[in-house]
């Protein structure tokens, strides 16, 4: 399931998105379980991160984002150009983003 989010809240994770570093690529094998399984732990631990499609990806970005967030439980937050933005709030610690 999908977590919807406002456009207020949209707005103010896309700026802190700003300043971070992309920490997956997503390549020519495509979006895997396991890629899902590493997304949802890094949401886990960080709430917000910046994931981005190669060239040889056979999504494209948009695509790409909204399959992930779907099967990960998280909300696109923005896309543009290769790069993604996806937020989840811990499920398991205090949320370390306030929305």
């Amino acid at each position: 399931m999908k977590l919807e989010i406002t456009s207020k809240q949209r707005a103010r994770l896309r700026a802190m998105a700003n300043d971070y570093d992309t920490i997956f690529q997503i390549g020519k094998d495509g979006i895997s379980p396991e890629t899902v399984k590493q997304v949802g732990n890094a949401l886990e631990a960080r709430e917000l991160i910046k994931l981005r499609t190669l060239d040889m990806c056979p999504y494209t970005s948009r695509e790409a984002a909204e399959i992930i967030a779907e099967r990960a439980g998280a909300a696109v937050v923005s896309v543009v150009g290769s790069r993604f933005v996806l937020y989840r709030p811990s499920k398991t610690k205090k949320e370390k983003i306030e929305l």
